[in-house]
């Protein structure tokens, strides 16, 4: 702060911007990332990219069982939560830093 105790905006908008620019990193970072979220030791697995987009799910023959196919929704949905839990901690290791550790929305 400058004498009087007025910050200087000339500092404050270099530190928005400094931000801005680490928040596009992490976003262009997030966007080519893919992870992965499995279930039953691999017999679902999901694909998901660090933005959130889910690209695929491949399902293990021995999974399905038309008598059982309530296991095999149990498995697809635990994959998916495995997926945006990985997604959720890649976004928060990536876009802490950028933003100081302020929440922002959407991130």
């Amino acid at each position: 702060m400058r004498p009087g105790g007025q910050p200087n905006m000339q500092q404050i908008m270099k530190q928005a911007q400094k931000m801005q620019q680490q928040v596009a990193q992490a976003q262009a970072e997030l966007a080519e990332a893919e992870l992965t979220g499995t279930a039953g030791g691999g017999l679902v697995t999901v694909v998901v990219t660090g933005l959130g987009e889910f690209k695929s799910v491949k399902i293990d023959p021995k999974a399905v069982d038309a008598d059982d196919v309530e296991t095999l929704e149990d498995l697809v949905l635990a994959a998916i939560h495995n997926a945006a839990e990985a997604q959720r901690e890649l976004t928060e290791s990536k876009m802490g830093p950028a933003t100081g550790g302020l929440s922002l929305p959407g991130f």
